[in-house]
Order: structure tokens, then C-alpha cells, then sequence
């Protein structure tokens, strides 16, 4: 929740109550909406974002106590705010006990009211800031930089390499599955950088049509095609002086490959449809999940524009080459979750967390991070356990790590169950294609048709 608590919601069957708090507050500089009911709040909760709810007890139908149980379990976030005439000590109590953030009788002055509400965003302000304080202790707890958290000693490695070139120009690729947080780490350099200051433009290369490429990438003037009815600022000019990240380079076009490989040369940029360069000071870091190195030789990539950017390589082992990251991520993720949905999960059971490390991961991080939430969001209780988490966790085991666990001494038999499951990974990866399969595997074609057939592998 934001600590300007600036959206309210009066619900009062009294017109004058309505009248008078939407008047006070639209002065004092809130939003303020007014409802007649219960049932009237709960619409207008469900339909729009409200920070506030300044409620009155006693109302027809659904009383203010009702109400706020609703919003508690509906609408964590919101600051609920009772309000009655007929009130008493006891009343108060009870509505606090329920979750209000306080109580004030009529008739009350004006004033009252905003200095409360005041009183409120200091709350939310400092809860924000000890929220935040917990997690910066979570980085030094575990480890991490920027928004990373770890603990293994293949992202610590990652971190010191970070922390060693961040400072110099050079351009940098990343390398890594999808999911492992490779723009993480392209702003966690940025933010290392002397240019920390400045812009960090991220661009994904393939999202991006290819007739609209150029001009995104490089600007253009007016009338340079049809639509181009005013100059444009490239997102290189938007960069000037910061950090240009271009994620999935691989799938950058072969024609703008050559434009990208003497902007990064000479450091000058021409807009589209323009006569004159222009100087830029833009330090490019790129990334891909793409083999680059099997690009170039199948000619997709241009090897001198290869060469350029794989100046400083960085490859991010996926999470499962590093499960000891599995608990402090997950530990993160909740303490996250709890500041961004309002929730109250104090931690995972130590089932859950098993499961959660014997799991292959192969979304990688983003894929922790969404299991997660989802076991949040799901959870009865402030714990996350085994039923919170989703079926393929709960049901899925990766066979290499339990064979290797199991006990099973016998070569024949492990050797076996390990290569069935990395044809099996394999495939999926190259989504069936053997003739990729097979150079993964480093095995021939005719060796992993044959092992296929021999394994009754037919779920490709």
C-alpha cells in the first residue's frame, strides 16, 4: 500500500455525514467517493482501488462491523476507519479487535477526522520502511545485490564479477535460461555503475515488430516513412549518458545487427530518414538465452557483432545448478508478497520447502517466484504448506536427484534412469527437434533415435 493514503471511501446512510467528509477531504487534496450502504462499499470496493474506508456502524441491511470483516478478508490493504453516534468503549474495542485501524464518535469536528487519517499514512509510512529494513537484512543475511537474493557460490561469484566491471564502459552479455533474472543483474550493473544516476532503458528485442525496430532503437525524423509525423527520440538518445539494455539480442534482425555493431564502434547513432549523426554515450548491455557462439556458425548472427558484445560474458546458472537459493529466495518472495498484497505469511512448512527444493525449476526464478504468490494468495493459515502449492510441485519429482538420493547403488540401473531423463529434458527443451537433441546430449542422431525406441519415449 502506498503511504499517501490519498483514495477514500465514505459509506454513511447519513446524506449530511456524506455531504460533509466529502467536502472536508476533497479540500484537504483526497479522492473521495460516497456511498449510502454496506452493500454499496462492497461494490465500489470490488469495482475500483480504494486506500481509505470511513464507515459508520450503525447502517440498514449489512452493519459496519459486518463490513468490516468483508473488507478484511477481501481488502487487506485498505485502512478501514470506524465511526458511530450511539458508540461506547465496548464498541470501539470490538471494532479495533476486528481490525479497524481506529474509532471516532460523532459528532466529531472536521479536523479530527484528517488529523487521523494524518496519523494513518505515518503508520503506513513507517510500516513500509521497516518492511523495507527487513529485506535489505535478508541481503545481508544471505547475500545478494540490488534486488537479488542469494547464497550459492555460483551467484556469489556472479555478484563479485558485478561488482569487479560495473564501473568500466565495456559492453557485457548476459547469458541464461529465461526466468533466471538476467535483468536483474543488467541493473544491478547500472546500478553499481557511475551511471547509476542516469536512465536504464531496458528493450526486448523480440517483442518489438522488426518494421518498428530501428525507429524504437534509433529515432526518426519527421516524414522519414508514412506514419512518422514528428521526430522521435530513439530509446539509444533515451539511454545518453545511462545503460541500454537489449534483452534477447539473438533475435535482433541481421540488417540492424550491422547498425547496432557501429553505434557500439564509433558511439554515433542516425536517426531514420536523417542525414547528420549524432554523438551518444550509452553503455550497452545485452542478453540473450540464445547460443550465440551456434549462431554465428549457422550465420543468424553476425560474428564481429558477437565478438563486440561478449566483451564481458556473464552466464546465470539456472536454479537447479544452486537449490541452496531455493530458501532464502522463498523467504524473500513471502516478505515481498506480504508488503505488495498486504498479507500476514509468516513462513513455509518444512514439507512444503522440500518439495520445493526437490523440484527441477524450469522457469528458474521467475517460476519460484510465481509458486510462490500462488501458495500465498491460497494459503488459510499465515504458513504456506504442501496443499498451497501447485499440483505439477506437489506431484513432480525430478528423477535424477532422488535416484542420486535413493540409496541405489547399482550403476546399471542409475545410469539407465539419468539417461532417459536427459532425453527426455532435452527434447522438451528443443521442443522435440533430435537433431538438436542429439548435439545437447553430444550423442549422434542415429544413437538417440535408438535410445528413444529403447526407453518407449513417445510423449515428445
Amino acid at each position: 500500500m502506498p503511504a499517501a493514503l490519498k483514495r477514500v471511501l465514505v459509506a454513511d446512510d447519513e446524506e449530511n455525514i456524506r455531504l460533509l467528509l466529502g467536502a472536508v477531504l476533497r479540500k484537504e487534496g483526497y479522492q473521495v467517493s460516497v456511498v449510502g450502504s454496506a452493500q454499496e462499499a462492497l461494490r465500489a470496493l470490488a469495482e475500483q482501488s480504494f486506500d481509505v474506508l470511513l464507515s459508520d456502524i450503525r447502517m440498514p441491511g449489512c452493519s459496519g462491523l459486518e463490513l468490516l470483516d468483508q473488507v478484511q478478508a477481501k481488502h487487506p490493504n485498505v485502512v478501514v476507519v470506524m465511526m458511530s453516534a450511539f458508540g461506547n468503549v465496548d464498541t470501539a474495542l470490538e471494532a479495533m479487535k476486528r481490525g479497524a485501524y481506529d474509532y471516532i464518535a460523532k459528532p466529531f469536528k472536521p479536523d479530527e477526522v484528517t488529523l487521523l487519517l494524518k496519523k494513518a499514512e505515518e503508520r503506513e509510512r513507517l510500516k513500509l520502511e521497516n518492511q523495507r529494513l527487513r529485506l535489505d537484512l535478508e541481503k545481508v543475511k544471505y547475500g545478494g545485490l540490488g534486488k537479488m537474493v542469494a547464497r550459492s557460490a555460483g551467484m556469489e561469484e556472479i555478484f563479485k564479477t558485478i561488482r569487479k566491471i560495473a564501473e568500466y564502459k565495456t559492453t557485457i552479455l548476459i547469458q541464461g535460461e529465461s526466468g533466471t533474472g538476467k535483468e536483474l543483474v543488467a541493473r544491478a550493473i547500472h546500478e553499481q555503475s557511475p551511471r547509476a544516476n542516469q536512465a536504464f532503458v531496458p528493450v526486448n528485442c523480440g517483442a518489438i515488430p522488426e518494421n518498428l525496430l530501428e525507429s524504437e532503437l534509433f529515432g526518426h525524423v519527421k516524414g522519414a516513412f508514412t506514419d512518422a509525423s514528428r521526430d522521435k527520440k530513439g530509446l539509444f538518445a533515451e539511454a545518453d549518458g545511462g545503460s541500454l539494455f537489449l534483452d534477447e539480442i539473438g533475435e535482433l534482425p541481421v540488417n540492424l545487427q550491422v547498425k547496432l555493431l557501429r553505434a557500439l564502434q564509433e558511439e554515433e547513432i542516425r536517426r531514420v530518414g536523417d542525414t547528420r549523426g549524432s554523438r551518444i554515450d550509452v553503455r550497452v548491455i545485452a542478453a540473450t538465452v540464445r547460443d550465440l557462439a551456434a549462431d554465428v556458425q549457422a550465420g543468424r548472427f553476425r560474428e564481429d557483432l558477437y565478438y563486440r558484445l561478449n566483451v564481458l560474458p556473464l552466464v546465470i546458472p539456472p536454479l537447479r545448478e544452486r537449490l541452496e537459493d531455493v530458501p532464502p529466495l522463498v523467504e524473500h518472495f513471502i516478505a515481498r508478497n506480504n508488503t505488495r498484497l498486504g498479507l500476514e505469511i509468516k513462513g513455509i512448512s518444512p514439507e512444503a520447502l522440500k518439495l520445493l527444493m526437490d523440484f527441477s525449476w524450469p522457469g528458474n526464478v521467475r517460476e519460484l517466484e510465481n509458486t510462490i504468490e500462488h501458495a500465498m494468495v491460497l494459503s488459510e493459515s499465515d504458513e504456506i504448506g504442501v496443499e498451497g502449492l501447485p499440483a505439477k510441485v506437489r506431484e513432480s519429482k525430478d528423477r535424477i536427484r532422488m535416484t542420486l538420493l535413493s540409496g541405489e547403488l547399482s550403476i546399471k540401473k542409475t545410469t539407465r534412469i539419468i539417461e532417459e531423463e536427459l532425453i527426455r529434458r532435452a527434447l522438451k527443451q528443443t521442443g522435440g527437434n533430435r537433431t538438436n537433441a542429439s548435439k545437447i546430449l553430444e550423442i549422434s542422431h542415429r544413437a538417440l533415435l535408438y535410445k528413444i525406441k529403447e526407453y518407449g519415449i513417445t510423449d515428445l
